[in-house]
């Protein structure tokens, strides 16, 4: 097309264009087969930019894609651990608690060996029973284990069973513990043992 002013040329088609018609094609004013040749060169240029564009999007958003889904597995994986030690160390509690109980119900037998020697403690085999009583609550103690103080509090039936029963005619002592037949004892959050107890319950003094 006469007048058609050539089109800034690239570096590709520049190269392209001295491989195919040699130096001179390059530098000189070009034909109209030389223009056509040009115009497909940069179309061609073009859509491959275009092209390898799309595809570096697209390798972008995968890698995106990878990294986003390594992360969610690490912290699935991590959650997964710290339910795993969680549970580990639930199930260890509860062993715990097994032991802790079994040591208490020693501890109850060697009470009922105390009140069975009557009041006088001062015999040799009374302060040898105290002696191993205080050094097993001690130890359960150091492990954690709680004494449940009870007596003078409102009822709970999730830390105490009700045993007996002692009317009263005030009406604030109502439901509240009276005395403790056998202490309670928790481990952590959890009761291990329930203490077994004796509840007021109010009676107006005319019905009484």
């Amino acid at each position: 097309m006469p007048g058609f002013p050539p089109p800034a040329l690239g570096l590709v088609p520049l190269l392209l264009l001295v491989l195919l018609g040699g130096p001179a094609l390059a530098w000189r004013a070009p034909t109209r087969a030389a223009r056509a040749g040009m115009w497909t060169v940069l179309v061609l240029g073009a859509w491959g930019v275009e092209r390898l564009t799309a595809e570096l999007t697209a390798a972008r958003r995968r890698v995106d894609q990878l990294a986003r889904a390594y992360q969610d597995l690490e912290k699935d994986r991590e959650e997964f651990k710290q339910r795993l030690t969680r549970e580990r160390e639930r199930m260890l509690d509860v062993e715990r608690g097994k032991v802790a109980t079994q040591l208490l119900e020693a501890v109850d037998e060697l009470d009922l060996c105390l009140s069975m020697s009557g009041p006088d403690e001062s015999s040799g085999l009374a302060k040898g029973v105290k002696l191993i009583r205080d050094g097993l609550l001690a130890r359960l103690q150091q492990a954690g284990v709680e004494r449940l103080q009870l007596v003078g509090q409102p009822y709970d039936p999730n830390t105490a069973e009700a045993t007996d029963m002692e009317l009263t005619p005030h009406p604030e002592e109502d439901q509240r513990v009276v005395s403790e037949a056998r202490a309670g004892y928790r481990f952590k959050d959890r009761i291990i043992r329930p203490a077994r107890v004796k509840v007021a319950k109010y009676v107006a003094p005319a019905q009484a």
